[in-house]
Formats: C-alpha cells, structure tokens, sequence
C-alpha cells in the first residue's frame, strides 16, 4: 500500500562504528512515527538511507516511490525566490514541467505563506523559511514525509505553531511521516506511535491512544515512560 515502510535487519557501518545495528521497523499507510534517541544513536543516518542518499548499507528496505525531506536547515537556494524554490525540479506524472507558479502558490497557500511568493530566502525569518521548506516537500505530494528535527532551530513559541501547521497538513495530505525528534513532549504531541533508538537499534515503541489536538497534560504518565527509555529521571527534566 502506498505509504507504507518496512526495514528488516538494517546495517549501516562508517569504518569500524555501527550506527544502525540490525534495525527492524514498519510504518504503516498514513501513520505518523517519531523516533527519538540520543546524539549519534542513528536516527538521522535512518532517513538519509530511506530519503535514498545512502545506499551503501545490508538488510532490506523499501519505502513508496515518492519521498519528500524536510531538514532541520531549510536549504533554500538565496538566489531564487520563494516561489522557484518550491518547485525547483519538479514535473508531473509523465516527466513534463508543470505550472510553477500556480502550483507553488496553492503550495504557499497552505503553509499561509502566499503573500511571500516573490520573496528572496535571506529576507525571511527563521520560521518562515521552514513553512517554505515544508511546502517544498509537500508540493511533490509524497507517500512518505521525512522530518529531520524540522522544528529544531526555532523559538519556542514558532515551535508551537509549526506543530500545530504539520497536524492540519499531515491529515490533509494524510502521507506517512517519519519525524526524529530530541523533544520528547513534541513527539508525544504529534506521532500515533513513538519509537526509541539506543546504539542503532529499537529499544522500546509508544502507541499514543490520544484524541488530537493533545495538550501536555494528557501524556504526563507515557512522557515519564518515554524519558526512562531513554536514561533521563522525570523529576530532573521538568
């Protein structure tokens, strides 16, 4: 089914160093994933391998054909506007350029960024150029979104309402969505399921049985959870 991911006994090694150490995970049509971990546990190294920019790994991995990234840096090209960097490559079903500007308006549109078409980057905040990067990924209409730490350079109150932008648009677009994250109550916010990576390897999943939209109270007892899969005492972290 379209959206769907499934790595079985994933292996990627840098020299002597195993990042990912035999990595089983399915992610199912729609569902939106978050995977938390430490620094260096390999969450990162995963979406490069399933954004197809690492192919030198063992085990199996298939993921849908259309497969859009957005990473923690927008990586806007600054001497194109907005609008070309939306569409910067792409075409229709049969190969063939589209209607840039009407397609990267409507885009635009629903990060509530119409008015910015003309913009150059260098001239946008740091939130606005993420809106600009999530339309860029959204426009190819992809079965599978990857998030690297999208939100990880914003203020908290630009967090906030980025959260809540990827909510409206993931059940719009309903893709399934892969989203590391160091944030534990952004996960718990976001993702039907939350899993933990320790030294390349799944070392504990969450399902979040919430009703959307979620607010922090309702996950006080699953955070506590989360946080000693992952080695750090409640008590301390609030």
């Amino acid at each position: 089914m379209a959206g769907e991911v499934s790595i079985r006994g994933l292996v990627k090694e840098f020299g002597s160093r195993r990042v990912l150490d035999g990595l089983d995970l399915e992610v199912g049509a729609g569902e939106f994933v978050a995977l938390l971990g430490r620094s260096g546990c390999g969450k990162s190294t995963l979406l490069r391998i399933l954004a197809g920019l690492d192919a030198e790994v063992e085990g199996s991995v298939t993921v849908p054909q259309r497969v859009s990234v957005a990473f923690q840096q927008p990586r806007l090209l600054p001497w194109r506007r907005v609008w070309r960097n939306i569409v910067l490559g792409l075409r229709d079903v049969d190969g063939r350029a589209v209607d840039g500007r009407a397609v990267a308006a409507k885009a635009l549109a629903e990060v509530r960024l119409e008015a910015h078409a003309d913009a150059w980057p260098l001239t946008l905040s740091g939130g606005e150029a993420q809106r600009v990067s999530l339309a860029r990924a959204l426009v190819r209409e992809p079965d599978l979104l990857l998030l690297d730490e999208p939100f990880g350079a914003l203020d908290a109150l630009t967090r906030l309402a980025m959260h809540r932008l990827v909510e409206q648009l993931w059940r719009e677009h309903r893709p399934s969505v892969l989203f590391v994250t160091h944030d534990v109550d952004e996960a718990l916010l976001l993702a039907d399921r939350v899993v933990v990576l320790e030294s390349g390897r799944i070392v504990a999943e969450h399902r979040v049985g919430l009703p959307r939209p979620r607010r922090r109270a309702s996950f006080v007892d699953l955070r506590a959870e989360v946080l000693a899969d992952l080695g750090v005492d409640d008590v301390e972290a609030a």
